[in-house]
């Protein structure tokens, strides 16, 4: 088990929190809180480098799911940059490929 671990950093049109490690059922919590202590205003983007995401499990998706809400309640955008490839896969076979913005490489998050 690869511990999670979340920096956090501000650009210009909003934060981005680089995610790291294992975002599991034990870990999805660190991920929860950090968001409910992120102040979004209307119109920034939320983006999640995930190139450091090892694993994710259902309540990995449900904390990516949750993310979405937080943005979207504060009229903001959602960008979940660089997924692996394995939770691609996972998002593209659930139809959540549809729901999420996604960008290919963490280069957005700049």
């Amino acid at each position: 088990m690869n511990p999670l671990t979340v920096r956090q950093h501000d650009t210009a049109t909003g934060p981005v929190l680089h995610v790291a490690g294992d975002l599991d059922y034990d870990q999805a919590p660190v991920l929860r809180g950090m968001l409910d202590q992120l102040s979004l205003s209307p119109g920034q983007c939320l983006i999640l480098d995930l190139s450091g995401l090892e694993f994710c499990d259902s309540s990995g998706i449900t904390a990516l799911l949750a993310a979405r809400q937080h943005a979207l309640a504060a009229e903001a955008d959602l960008v979940l940059a660089a997924a692996p490839p394995n939770l691609m896969r996972v998002l593209t076979l659930v139809g959540l490929d549809q729901v999420f913005t996604l960008h290919p490489d963490s280069s957005v998050a700049s």
